[in-house]
């Protein structure tokens, strides 16, 4: 599946795609509707940066028990 924004959106937030990637991984991870694997792949980031970007804004990482966060 594609998401398409439209340039006008994209421009009208100041944004790059990669920025705009990494806002929406940021929101989906905090609210638990992905695991910390699954959104440093959607914002296309290693797994080491997303937590630091994660940090940087005092978002907790949170580790699931069972081995899903390589999912």
């Amino acid at each position: 599946m594609s998401v398409v924004v439209p340039d006008e959106i994209l421009a009208s937030t100041r944004m790059t795609a990669a920025e705009m990637r990494q806002e929406i991984a940021v929101m989906l991870f905090q609210r638990e509707k992905l695991t910390l694997a699954q959104a440093s792949r959607f914002a296309a980031m290693h797994r080491v940066a997303f937590q630091h970007l994660l940090a940087s804004r005092h978002i907790p990482v949170h580790y699931r028990l069972g081995g899903a966060e390589n999912s």
